[in-house]
């Protein structure tokens, strides 16, 4: 019987830190390739942990994220490995269905549901006739009905602010895009840019020209954003931008350099993410870790809540992130 002493010896870590990493140990500080090699290896020899949860079964993972942008879609495609390796430990069972599969394509007898995407209100209104035990990840389009865990945008976006603050980048710009009312389908203001605005004008320094808001969240809309703020002339750009992904970023960058405009020495940025691309660009960019596992342990938490406890009262989890910095932005 695999031990978790093999396991050490296999990866080259700690017994220890392979206990805590199988136990999904919040406090402890280990990279996500030393995480990943060590569930890799404990399913390699067919290691069992001591802890049996109850089976769940019947449990739709739907795959909704359909975003025309690949750097985006990393994002999302991390969401559904994860949480597809969390529930083999968590013995729940899952069928994984893809937006291009249909909502049609959910099997009648689903007890619960994950959902991981943008979901239409005809599509919600499906689910209902099929279960209303089920849990979004990344959104939140029917608290009344549905759990849901979301990263803690709002505050994420305050303490950017903050940070620029401290700074003295009193001159500051947001980039971001649109969200969608599920019931209309017409764009509205995004929490990340809501969020902004609260806390420019709370230290009074929002200017109106400096919010820019763009159609899609793709490089080349990042880019196109940052040639239109070189236009205003190199005199008027602001000292610091936040940034609603860091795939905005990625194009906000490209434009910059063209013109020879220097980050963070004539304009810092700092994004939202961290997907692995952040850290490889030039300059590599300063933005929030959005904890992916973490997010997908609270969703199994809820699930087991729902399904188990029996839990009848919805809950809305928010799941902060920390600070990564590189060198878009000074401390």
């Amino acid at each position: 019987m695999a031990t978790i002493k093999e396991i050490a010896q296999k990866v080259g870590v700690s017994p220890a830190a392979v206990s805590r990493v199988l136990n999904y140990d919040k406090n402890l500080s280990v990279n996500e390739e030393t995480r990943k090699a060590i569930f890799r290896v404990a399913e390699e020899v067919g290691y069992k942990k001591k802890v049996v949860y109850p089976k769940i079964d019947n449990v739709a993972l739907l795959f909704w994220a359909a975003n025309e942008e690949e750097l985006e879609d990393m994002y999302y495609k991390s969401i559904l490995e994860e949480m597809v390796a969390q529930a083999k430990w968590r013995n729940v069972h899952l069928q994984v269905i893809n937006k291009r599969d249909g909502i049609d394509a959910v099997p009648n007898d689903t007890k619960a549901f994950i959902g991981i995407g943008w979901f239409s209100k005809k599509e919600i209104q499906h689910l209902h006739t099929i279960t209303e035990q089920g849990i979004f990840v990344d959104v939140s389009p029917d608290e009344s009905t549905y759990d849901s865990v979301r990263p803690n945008l709002d505050s994420m976006v305050t303490q950017i602010v903050d940070m620029f603050m401290e700074k003295g980048y009193q001159n500051m710009a947001f980039v971001g895009t649109p969200d969608y009312d599920i019931n209309t389908g017409e764009c509205v203001m995004d929490i990340r840019e809501w969020s902004f605005r609260q806390s420019a004008s709370y230290y009074q320094v929002l200017r109106e020209e400096n919010i820019y808001i763009g159609k899609r969240l793709t490089v080349e809309e990042g880019y196109r954003i940052g040639k239109e703020i070189i236009k205003k002339g190199k005199d008027k750009l602001p000292q610091a931008i936040c940034a609603a992904t860091d795939t905005l970023s990625v194009g906000l960058l490209q434009a910059f350099q063209e013109e020879g405009i220097v980050v963070p020495k004539h304009i810092a940025v700092f994004s939202i993410n961290d997907i692995k691309l952040a850290q490889y660009v030039s300059p590599p960019l300063t933005t929030f870790h959005i904890d992916i596992p973490i997010m997908c342990e609270s969703t199994l938490d809820l699930l087991q809540e729902r399904i188990i406890k029996k839990r009848d009262i919805t809950k809305t989890v928010y799941i902060n992130g920390r600070p990564v910095f590189r060198k878009s932005f000074f401390l």
